[in-house]
């Protein structure tokens, strides 16, 4: 793993394009990712399959990373799809650019 992505993340899980959103905050985005990929952990992303990581925010500080995490979540549908498709527009399964390294 990467140790640029040892740091807190605020990141957006997804079930499909434009499907059910989940947006979360870790301090390891390889290996939290990789948990709601195979429904290791019970709740809300195993529930509605959310397993495609569609976007991702690095952070200076867990504080930074979960005040993020609020803003987003404050927000609207809307404004979260618009946060997605401002990087991924295809809504690629950005796993594959975090797992390698």
């Amino acid at each position: 793993m990467t140790a640029r992505f040892r740091q807190p993340a605020t990141y957006i899980m997804a079930n499909r394009r434009n499907g059910t959103l989940y947006t979360g905050v870790t301090s390891n985005l390889p290996q939290r990712a990789w948990q709601h990929r195979e429904g290791t952990v019970e709740g809300f992303t195993q529930r509605y399959d959310c397993k495609m990581l569609v976007w991702f925010e690095m952070a200076e500080t867990m504080e930074s990373a979960i005040t993020r995490e609020k803003q987003i979540k404050g927000g609207s549908r809307a404004k979260k799809l618009a946060l997605i498709e401002g990087t991924n527009p295809d809504w690629t399964d950005l796993y594959g650019t975090i797992a390698h390294g």
